[in-house]
C-alpha cells in the first residue's frame, strides 16, 4: 500500500505560511527530491495556486540553479487539485479532482507505485480527521510569525506520532518526520 505523506513548512509557532519564511537552496532541493520520488500530489485551490508560480520558472528560468531545479520537479509532478470554484487547472501536469478527498486518497493508497505527497493545510486537515495520514514531514523554519492559520486548527480526536528522524537544514530550519503511532 502506498504511503501518504504530509509535508509542509511551517513557522516556529506553528503557523502554515510561505510569505513568512525563505526557502534557500538545502530547502528547494530536499523538496525538489521529495517530489522526485512521489508519484502524485495533492492540493486545496488556495496552495495549488501559490504553487503556479514554478510554472514561470520552467517558462523563464530565474538563473538560480536551485528555484529552477525544482521549478522543473513541480512542473512534472502529478498534481491533484481540491476545488469547487476552479473550472480548469492551466497546467498539464494538474487535474481537478473528480471525487471527494477521502474516496481519492483511498484509490490512489489501494494502487502500486510512489509516495503520495500532501502539501495543503486544508487537505492535512481533513486528512488527519479521517486518519489517513501515515508520515508527517513537518519543516518548521527559524520565524515566529506572529499570526496566520495554524497547521492543527479544529482536530477533535487525538492522535499520536512517533519521531521517526529529524534533518537539520544549515540555515537553520528542521524537518521532523513523524509517522503514525500503532498505539
Amino acid at each position: 500500500m502506498r504511503k501518504l505523506i504530509a509535508a509542509i513548512n511551517m513557522t516556529l509557532d506553528g503557523f502554515c505560511d510561505h510569505t513568512a519564511i525563505t526557502p534557500d537552496e538545502e530547502i528547494h532541493q530536499h523538496y525538489a527530491d521529495l517530489l522526485a520520488n512521489a508519484d502524485v500530489i495533492l492540493y486545496g485551490r488556495t496552495t495549488y495556486q501559490l504553487m503556479q508560480f514554478w510554472q514561470t520558472l520552467v517558462k523563464k528560468p530565474s538563473g538560480e540553479k536551485s528555484m529552477d531545479d525544482f521549478a522543473m520537479v513541480m512542473d512534472k509532478t502529478p498534481k491533484i487539485v481540491f476545488s469547487h470554484t476552479l473550472k480548469n487547472t492551466e497546467w498539464d501536469s494538474a487535474k481537478l479532482a473528480d471525487q471527494p478527498v477521502e474516496e481519492t486518497v483511498k484509490e490512489l493508497k489501494q494502487q502500486s507505485g510512489g509516495d503520495i505527497l500532501v502539501g495543503s493545510r486544508s487537505l492535512i486537515i481533513q486528512l488527519l480527521k479521517l486518519n489517513l495520514i501515515d508520515e508527517f514531514q513537518l519543516c518548521i523554519h527559524p520565524v515566529v510569525a506572529g499570526g496566520g492559520l495554524p497547521l492543527f486548527e479544529n482536530i477533535n480526536d487525538k492522535a499520536i506520532f512517533k519521531l521517526i528522524k529529524t534533518k537539520t537544514f544549515s540555515g537553520g530550519a528542521v524537518t521532523l518526520y513523524y509517522e503514525l503511532s500503532g498505539q
